[in-house]
């Protein structure tokens, strides 16, 4: 029995200098290509219009579906529609009518806007370019339709990722949050935010709850004889920590404030969604799309695809991103974070914990 747990010991002592190991790696691969990032500059905007994408794959399928003669001739008659449509804005510009008279000519723009969220919500890096850029040009007749994916994470960042959002609807821009699949937590922090929320049928949505937790070693450091010392000013300025010992006037405090904290986020669904009684869903608990909808917790329940096929009918639609520029070693950074990012959401299944921290 002594030998497994020193071998327990050895094993856990190897995983903690790799663990070590990587994230210094990573932090010295950031730290050492960010001046060259900013010399290269921040990254490129890229707009996708979805309409002329939608219209590429329906005359795939009629060319292979449909006979040659009527294929041509759809083509034509498309074709023929198209020229008209240009001739009457050219007639209209001719004409020397006022900026104001020719956009009311314009076709309603809406634009698209994804966001995966991740523990830091690090995707709002992105998210405020795309909103930035696309507040440039959107009128309130516009939409923004924003592809919302998150379990969740660390307040203060989607704290930061749902203030852009409010930046969208201080400019009196309707705002449609879509969720496929997960909208928990601090992804339904953002979410609430929606002038209309849809959800996928079977889409988990919820979690409205705020969540701390870390291991202790202290006592296996006492064990061994290890001492940790801590220096600090102020009586709350260490409460719950890796190594140290927890006192129960500690621990009191850190549940305060995640108490506290809890308030504030209800306190927020029930600002930006009034419909849902929030002492009913802020249980921490989750649903999927088709129970959040008994709930007022979502407006509508149909996927994503649907809504912005349905969109293109009668709106131009464009598909927003920025992609920040990185140099190879600011990748390999990233990729190393992501990974240690899917170890710990690992660990945190694996002890059947289905919160993140708020």
């Amino acid at each position: 029995m002594e030998y497994l747990i020193e071998y327990g010991m050895f094993l856990a002592k190897v995983a903690t200098l790799v663990v070590a190991f990587i994230i210094l790696l990573g932090a010295i691969i950031s730290v050492g290509t960010r001046s060259r990032r900013h010399a290269a500059g921040k990254g490129a905007i890229s707009v996708v219009r979805l309409n002329d994408e939608l219209d590429d794959m329906r005359d795939a399928m009629k060319k292979v579906i449909y006979d040659k003669a009527t294929f041509k001739h759809e083509q034509k008659q498309e074709k023929k529609r198209l020229k008209e449509e240009e001739r009457e804005r050219k007639r209209q510009l001719k004409a020397g009518g006022t900026e104001s008279e020719t956009e009311d000519h314009i076709k309603k723009r809406i634009y698209v806007i994804d966001f995966d969220g991740d523990i830091e919500a690090s995707a709002v890096e992105s998210l405020r370019e795309e909103i930035t850029a696309v507040l440039s040009l959107a009128t309130p007749k516009d939409e923004v339709i924003l592809r919302l994916e998150s379990p969740g994470g660390m307040v203060h960042a989607y704290g930061l990722a749902s203030s852009q959002l409010l930046r969208i609807k201080e400019s009196g821009i309707p705002l449609t949050i879509c969720v496929d699949k997960v909208a928990a937590s601090g992804g339904y922090m953002m979410a609430c935010l929606a002038d209309r929320l849809i959800a996928a049928p079977f889409a988990i949505l919820g979690s409205i709850g705020v969540l701390v937790q870390l291991p202790n070693f202290n006592r296996l450091l006492r064990k061994h004889d290890v001492d940790y010392e801590t220096i600090s000013a102020g009586e709350f300025k260490t409460t719950l920590t890796t190594f140290g010992e927890i006192t129960q006037k500690g621990r009191d405090k850190v549940k305060e404030d995640v108490e506290e904290m809890h308030v504030i986020f209800k306190a927020w669904v029930k600002q930006h969604r009034p419909v849902v009684d929030i002492d009913n869903i802020a249980t921490g608990e989750t649903w999927v799309g088709l129970q959040a909808r008994e709930r007022n917790m979502v407006d509508d329940v149909m996927t994503s695809d649907e809504c912005i096929v349905s969109a293109c009918e009668d709106a131009d639609v464009f598909a927003v991103s920025f992609e920040i520029r990185r140099s190879i070693g600011d990748r390999l950074g990233v990729a190393v974070h992501k990974a240690l990012d899917r170890t710990i959401v690992a660990w945190l299944k694996r002890a059947r914990e289905t919160n993140y921290f708020s």
